[in-house]
């Protein structure tokens, strides 16, 4: 990971983020490119933020997506104080009424969770390698994401009630679904202390934890290049269905795992990965 990869193509408008090729075919390599502001996000982030992972789920040349922030510092420090408290949409002053600055606020909110929510609805598996200052807006976007990798030092909080607020983005509605201890949620959720990478492993949020960010970097995309050397119809099924059980009842889950296999059981892959098997060889899939 220390050469500097190529841009994509196609994704060179954007000013916030360096979205390059990660090395492994179909690997694309996302970076919070903001360093000097510990990659902190504020309105226009966000918002090129959903524009990529909406572009990348249907980009045929991409099946994974490593997901990381530019520095040595910070993965992400959160929301922009500064920027947030010059937003005239957070201000009360001028507001005709109570309801229409509420229904102001909840178009606001909604396009800022929609932002986020475009990384857990790509189609790709999403690999988000957490560093360092991983504060606030970094927990929603880990939550959104599908594998947590994180490095020894990082620094993680769920900041929100510091500044004032519920956590609105994702947090309080992911971050129970993605760990086994709702009391130790609702813990770091109010208290909005800090925890580490050791910690953060115990309760499940992260997978693997890495001594550095170089070292996680690297793992993350190892992992990507071998799931994109996968059947891209199998992974993208099985984040669809995993995504589904975890919101839905068993039964409910069989039913929408008939209905979606239906479909892509008619795809050639299963039978190139079978035959790619016993001819001990890789097997090569089309795009889609």
């Amino acid at each position: 990971m220390a050469q500097q990869q190529p841009q994509l193509e196609g994704y060179t408008s954007y000013k916030h983020f360096n979205v390059t090729s990660a090395g492994p075919a179909f690997v694309a390599h996302v970076e919070i490119n903001r360093p000097a502001k510990l990659n902190a996000f504020f309105e226009a982030m966000w918002l090129e933020l959903g524009q990529i992972f909406r572009q990348l789920s249907s980009d045929p040349d991409v099946r994974a997506v490593v997901l990381s922030g530019a520095g040595d510092r910070s993965f992400t420090a959160g929301l922009d104080i500064h920027a947030a408290s010059s937003n005239n949409q957070l201000q009360s002053s001028g507001a005709p009424d109570v309801g229409r600055k509420a229904a102001q606020l909840r178009r606001y909110i909604t396009e800022f969770q929609d932002s986020i929510s475009a990384i857990e609805l790509c189609e790709k598996p999403v690999i988000v390698v957490l560093h360092a200052i991983s504060l606030g807006l970094a927990i929603d976007i880990a939550c959104a994401a599908d594998i947590r990798l994180c490095t020894r030092d990082v620094r993680l909080a769920v900041k929100e009630v510091d500044i004032g607020l519920a956590a609105d983005i994702g947090t309080l509605s992911r971050l129970p679904k993605a760990v086994g201890n709702f009391s130790w949620v609702k813990e770091v959720c109010m208290s909005a202390r800090e925890f580490g990478a050791a910690e953060a492993q115990q309760v499940g949020f992260v997978s693997q934890v890495l001594d550095s960010k170089v070292a996680a970097l690297d793992q993350a995309v190892k992992l990507a290049g071998l799931i994109a050397g996968k059947s891209p119809i199998a992974v993208q099924g099985t984040k669809e269905l995993l995504n589904h059980a975890r919101d839905h009842s068993v039964s409910e889950s069989l039913r929408y795992t008939t209905v979606w296999n239906s479909a892509a059981l008619q795809s050639r892959d299963m039978m190139d990965a079978l035959s790619a098997s016993v001819q001990k060889k890789k097997p090569v899939f089309s795009k889609i």
